[in-house]
């Protein structure tokens, strides 16, 4: 697993429906707002990338430091991010299609209101499991 992920899935309007850090590093106070500041900043990156291309996986958009941004977006335009200091592109991509499924999944619940915060913690589970198994 990398030293250090932090997966978040933003929905159309720009809305965290649902974030995770995934990662073994050991926590810093402050790390989680790093976090969420690198991958809000990306935003505006995938924004123009999402336009530009037909793939759903966009690989590495940004880059902080050591940190890389690794960004799929879904045909819906919702937007699955992964900030992480590994170079497994194969197993990254793996991450995002198992995660994909996963959310499909969600929206296809007929209790979930689609661009709600993901509040499942079978979803959590799912997906911290599939962290430790691709990244």
């Amino acid at each position: 697993m990398a030293t250090t992920a932090c997966f978040i899935i933003v929905s159309r309007n720009d809305i965290p429906i649902y974030e995770a850090e995934v990662g073994s590093a050991a926590k810093r106070e402050d790390a989680a707002q790093l976090h969420q500041f690198i991958l809000h900043a990306a935003l505006d990156i995938v924004q123009d990338l999402a336009w530009t291309t037909s793939a759903m996986f966009l690989k590495a958009i940004d880059r902080f430091n050591d940190l890389v941004v690794s960004v799929y977006v879904t045909a819906g335009h919702t937007r699955f991010m992964l900030l992480h200091d590994s170079r497994n592109d194969d197993g990254i991509k793996s991450f995002f299609q198992e995660v994909h499924e996963l959310y499909v999944k969600i929206l296809l619940n007929p209790l979930y209101l689609p661009g709600s915060r993901i509040t499942s913690s079978h979803f959590d589970t799912k997906v911290r499991a599939l962290a430790r198994k691709y990244l």
